[in-house]
């Protein structure tokens, strides 16, 4: 963790906690976003700007007390990084952080912040937080404002959050979550579970997801969303001579690398 990048807050407010930013994602003005590679960090310029999540969160009195590593260029769920070595994973000892937020996960399940924050675009957050037993969130995309972030795959990109009690996790939403413009969005609440997602994980996977759904803990979201639809989100893809769900696993894999990483419309 860069312990030089510490931004004390602007005012003490919701949150007089201290909170660790993502590297090589979100920006902060006067360092480098390295994008976990070290050629990286040399070719591209100190960040001008500071990221929307961070300045508001320090907004409501939190400090940055440092900058984490993460899986380089984002590209991975483990958490490992050949150039800066892997954060220590104090919940499971011996046993990877997960990624690619894996530096912010490490710090807070290690109490060397409260909060962290991290960039999900395929469980980049979740991944990290189930491997280091903290609460993580992925938000609706497009929630949190991604400027001054360095992009992956800008229509999957989000920026989610970690701590080690649901409490704090609820009042970074509270203050992450506060733009008015999306606030006035109205939908009805659903809950869809994706049978044919959850079918190409193995088996003994599946069937602690569905002994999880149907456990007692989850009886307040049902109380709020009803019981659980199962639908197949590969529908028709069959039918219109598109393959499989197991194939566009693969082609999302290479697209987002391809434009973002290999210098197509997502370069900045």
């Amino acid at each position: 963790m860069n312990l030089q990048a510490r931004i004390t807050p602007s005012v003490t407010d919701q949150i007089p906690l201290f909170f660790v930013v993502m590297t090589s994602v979100l920006q902060i003005a006067g360092h480098k976003t390295a994008f976990g590679n070290a050629t990286w960090q040399e070719t591209h310029p100190t960040a001008t700007h500071t990221a929307p999540p961070v300045q508001q969160l320090l907004a409501a009195g939190a400090t940055v007390v440092g900058k984490t590593h993460m899986d380089e260029l984002a590209y991975s769920l483990n958490g490992e990084n050949v150039h800066y070595g892997t954060p220590v994973n104090v919940a499971a000892p011996g046993r990877i952080p997960g990624g690619s937020s894996s530096g912010s996960a490490a710090a807070v399940a290690a109490q060397q912040a409260d909060i962290g924050l991290g960039s999900d675009t395929g469980g980049s957050v979740r991944v990290p937080a189930s491997y280091c037993g903290l609460f993580g969130i992925r938000p609706t995309h497009g929630r949190i404002s991604l400027e001054h972030a360095r992009p992956l795959a800008p229509s999957f990109d989000t920026v989610g959050w970690f701590t080690r009690d649901p409490s704090l996790l609820q009042k970074v939403g509270q203050v992450l979550l506060s733009n008015p413009a999306s606030a006035t969005i109205k939908f009805k609440p659903r809950w869809l579970v994706a049978k044919d997602a959850f079918a190409l994980a193995q088996h003994e996977t599946s069937e602690a997801i569905y002994e999880t759904l149907s456990n007692e803990k989850f009886s307040a979201v049902k109380a709020t969303l009803g019981d659980p639809t199962e639908l197949d989100i590969a529908a028709g893809l069959e039918s219109e001579g598109l393959g499989k769900l197991e194939l566009w696993m693969d082609v999302f894999r290479i697209t987002q690398v391809g434009l973002c990483v290999g210098g197509g419309p997502c370069q900045p």
